[in-house]
């Protein structure tokens, strides 16, 4: 097993001007690692990575895996649709020291099976790094079948799937077909419990941006088999989950960090702010849950 644990997908934080907060993001890190979080993903669809440009995803890399500094592991989201810019970001990945690259399925060209095996194979064959597909329909408008997966698997840095499909079948399908060979590891906080009672080896977390210990006791205890434990943190973070999702991701998550203190709540266009009616439904979640606001 190499992909498992609990995953924070960070958020990216912005100062009043727009401009990428550097600090912020290394006391977010540190807030993570305290906190029990496993391995922390860097400029994935939670961090705003599509509005982020070239020179600032390269610093973003390199400023977090240095002050990281080796305590958890460390993902980047390298995907795009198209496949040479992949590689490209991939490999600056790699060099700057992360141990995983995320890798979206090809979102807007809508590729067939074929082509989202081509596009996999190119990446893994051209970059000597451990790669995660990122399997999540609902964003890209196309979603890679067990069997493409179960093909990718003859690719030894293919290692992993972020199943973020909303589905548990897809998730039971995906392990079944490619018969462990490949980690299977949650997309959906609200699924993450039962994809794991069903194989899945942990989450890559929006929910733990702000409640970081309770998510990652909820999925060891779920990899210590002890679920009735997991099952009661389950329901306590279910609203608190649902909440996050109240609009499109990652606007409910970033409002909350900032009624939270943690950042400012700023997010980038095309993203607006959460909606007044949905500001006061987080905030009721979070108060339920017990967060201190």
């Amino acid at each position: 097993m190499k992909l498992f644990g609990s995953w924070v997908a960070i958020i990216t934080p912005f100062d009043d001007n727009y401009n990428v907060d550097y600090g912020t993001l290394k006391k977010l890190i540190d807030f993570q690692i305290e906190n029990g979080t496993d391995g922390i993903l860097l400029l994935g669809t939670t961090g705003e990575g599509p509005a982020i440009g070239h020179d600032e995803k390269v610093k973003i890399i390199e400023e977090g895996i240095k002050h990281i500094n080796g305590r958890v592991k460390i993902m980047v989201g390298t995907g795009t649709n198209n496949t040479d810019k992949t590689i490209e970001m991939t490999k600056i990945a790699r060099d700057k020291g992360a141990d995983f690259a995320l890798v979206i399925t090809p979102y807007y060209n809508k590729p067939n099976q074929e082509g989202l095996f081509l596009h996999f194979a190119k990446v893994a064959e051209s970059v000597d790094m451990d790669i995660v597909v990122y399997n999540v329909p609902g964003r890209t408008g196309v979603a890679i079948k067990s069997d493409t997966l179960l093909r990718l698997t003859e690719f030894q840095n293919i290692v992993g799937v972020k199943e973020a499909s909303g589905k548990v079948d897809n998730a039971s399908e995906i392990i079944k077909t490619t018969k462990g060979k490949l980690d299977i590891i949650s997309g959906d906080d609200t699924l993450t419990l039962p994809l794991m009672s069903v194989g899945c080896t942990g989450v890559i977390s929006v929910t733990a941006n702000i409640v970081p210990k309770d998510v990652s006791k909820m999925v060891h205890f779920a990899l210590e088999g002890k679920f009735k434990e997991a099952k009661n943190l389950h329901y306590r973070l279910f609203n608190l989950s649902k909440a996050m999702f109240l609009e499109t991701n990652p606007i409910p998550v970033k409002t909350a960090s900032g009624m939270m203190g943690l950042t400012n709540g700023k997010i980038r266009l095309p993203l607006g702010p959460l909606s007044s009616g949905n500001g006061e439904k987080l905030k009721k979640a979070m108060v339920e849950f017990g967060i201190e606001l």
